[in-house]
């Protein structure tokens, strides 16, 4: 009997554990058996703490030009020296094609270039005020500009832009879509009009028309801040919907007729009863929201309607590489692009995983 009481305990202490479990941790168990969502989650970090140390991974300053490091391609890291782990690389020199009379860059064998961990370069500010010195990491140089440490600023900008600009969406959405489900009649009426025309305009004549708008003479911080205003007023007319269609399905369930009935304010009802009791899908949405904003920042960087050198992000780099003969004699051009790849699909994925967390009874 005793057997019998131990075979059966662990499901029964597992029905236990369910049963008195909060929403929240019954997303948090479903959540981390979506291994992808959690390898997703794992590089959004990864993208997110270059963002906080972007100058820590930039081992060179990326605005430093010079004419005659002009496309040096990416220099191939050698692991081990004979039998020993020693990374380095082969110094790069410089020389002439008697063919194409192109300037080439062969590397000399006779000497070795050790990758040292932790060295000194170029010094900066942590955050703008602690001054610091860089961390060696491993980079490639572009037109006399080194593309990794270019790259690095690229995705503090990229990265960022997306983030305020769903964050303000999300304000507009909830807000707008909350107000639209609970006072259907006028209110409704008109926010749901200005949705459609908002949906019906096409996307890439009102960027162009309103980034024209912004002055040539403004600096690079009030483009950056132009550009993410722009994108969420454009983007928040999806969730909108989405909250509408959860409100009116909510506006007639117990819990808010209670509050009603219990004199509670309209504000506190939408904020503090029937938002959260949707809040996963709300971040769920939020989530998936986000790869289409940096890929509507990056969209408008590439066709030069965005932000403009000298800002960094993954749209100005692509810039360079607009030309089929740019992408055929230097196809290291393209690595912000696979930056733009990997963070969509994380987004992605990291969606789909807290989509299906949302419903952890499901």
């Amino acid at each position: 009997m005793s057997a019998v009481q131990d075979w059966g305990g662990a499901p029964a202490a597992a029905e236990d554990r369910i049963s008195v479990a909060t929403q929240w941790q019954l997303m948090w168990w479903r959540f981390r058996r979506h291994r992808l969502a959690v390898a997703s989650a794992a590089l959004i970090a990864g993208f997110y703490l270059v963002v906080l140390g972007a100058e820590f991974f930039a081992y060179a300053d990326p605005h430093a030009s010079n004419a005659q490091r002009s496309l040096i391609p990416p220099q191939p890291v050698h692991l081990f020296d004979g039998r020993a782990f020693s990374p380095f690389v082969y110094p790069l020199r410089g020389a002439r094609d008697p063919n194409t009379f192109q300037r080439v860059y062969v590397p000399d064998r006779r000497s070795r270039m050790r990758i040292e961990m932790f060295a000194r370069g170029f010094p900066y500010r942590l955050f703008g005020v602690i001054p610091l010195d860089p961390l060696f990491v491993l980079g490639t140089d572009v037109q006399g500009r080194d593309l990794w440490s270019r790259l690095m600023y690229a995705t503090r900008t990229s990265m960022t832009i997306g983030l305020v600009a769903v964050a303000l969406s999300l304000c507009l959405g909830v807000a707008l879509g909350g107000l639209s489900g609970f006072y259907p009649g006028t209110v409704d009426t008109v926010i749901q009009r200005a949705i459609e025309v908002i949906r019906s305009i096409p996307t890439i004549p009102l960027w162009m028309g309103l980034a024209a708008a912004m002055p040539q003479t403004w600096s690079v911080t009030r483009v950056y801040f132009a550009i993410t205003i722009i994108i969420s007023l454009i983007g928040w007319t999806e969730l909108a919907r989405v909250v509408r269609g959860r409100f009116l399905a909510l506006r007639e369930e117990e819990f808010v007729t209670a509050a009603e009935v219990a004199g509670a304010s309209p504000a506190r009802i939408i904020f503090r009863h029937m938002v959260p009791s949707f809040l996963s899908h709300i971040i769920a949405a939020t989530t998936l929201a986000l790869p289409a904003m940096i890929i509507s920042e990056t969209s408008l960087s590439f066709l030069g309607l965005g932000l403009r050198p000298p800002a960094l992000s993954w749209g100005v780099l692509l810039q360079n590489a607009q030309n089929i003969e740019s992408v055929a004699l230097s196809p290291w051009l393209l690595s912000p692009a696979a930056l733009v790849i990997l963070a969509v699909l994380a987004f992605n994925f990291l969606g789909d995983g807290l989509r299906d967390a949302a419903d952890p009874y499901g």
